[in-house]
């Protein structure tokens, strides 16, 4: 069954991911696509990756995957990065989170709200790679936190601040085994992709296996095409909120 197109009718789109580098493994490839439409995206990452490089000390490996998040969102069109600063590896989905979340989406206001998949594998279920837990955490946060930001009476603390309830439209979760929507993207946009990804090199290069950048976002860029009718595509789980 061919997926059906993202929308096209939204101006702005706040990311959301728990990792430097989680969005890069796919879903900046749609990004690419849609500032070069002219559309604006920032991106909010939980934490700054501190626990990521096992070789390297948090106190070291935080601001240095900070850069390379920067550096890698440039390279698809987004100047805006900012992180909340939670201890990497120890993300636990609660109120705190959602309070957090709820608040960044009320301040930035979008129309579309990007994650990451929140299963519990990678994959058709039982028998994929278990998903990480900040990654569980993360994603099923942003999902109520963008429910949160719409009602006035969730968190009213946040009005005290200045910040009245936002409601998104979607929430769009990459990576999802289940998807049902997908951006068509083009042979650009997968090379713009490529390159926010190898801007993440100190991470990559702690990993214990090898990764062909270009070949794993290659081959998914078309995989989703296969899906959308199209030579390349980023697939989605779109929800409707």
């Amino acid at each position: 069954m061919t997926l059906e197109a993202m929308p096209e009718d939204w101006s702005s789109a706040l990311c959301v991911a728990a990792h430097p580098d989680d969005l890069e493994y796919g879903a900046a490839i749609a990004v690419s696509r849609w500032t070069a439409m002219g559309r604006t995206v920032r991106y909010l990452l939980v934490t700054r990756g501190e626990a990521g490089i096992d070789g390297l000390h948090p106190s070291e490996a935080g601001a240095l995957r900070e850069g390379e998040e920067v550096r890698g969102a440039h390279h698809v069109g987004v100047e805006e990065v900012e992180f909340l600063a939670e201890r990497d590896g120890t993300v636990l989905y609660g109120l705190d989170l959602r309070r957090d979340l709820a608040r960044a989406i009320r301040r930035h206001r979008p129309d579309l709200i990007v994650t990451l998949h929140f299963g519990l594998a990678w994959g058709d279920g039982a028998g994929g790679a278990a998903n990480q837990a900040d990654h569980r955490a993360t994603g099923l946060a942003v999902l109520d936190a963008a429910r949160d930001a719409g009602n006035r009476w969730v968190f009213p603390e946040l009005l005290d601040e200045g910040l009245g309830p936002h409601k998104a439209r979607w929430v769009a979760v990459s990576g999802s085994p289940t998807p049902s929507h997908a951006q068509r993207v083009e042979a650009a946009d997968v090379e713009r992709g490529v390159a926010s990804l190898e801007a993440h090199a100190a991470y990559l290069a702690g990993l214990d296996q090898e990764t062909d950048v270009r070949a794993f976002l290659l081959g998914g860029a078309e995989t989703g095409g296969e899906q959308a009718g199209s030579r390349f595509a980023v697939p989605f789980e779109l929800y409707l909120l």
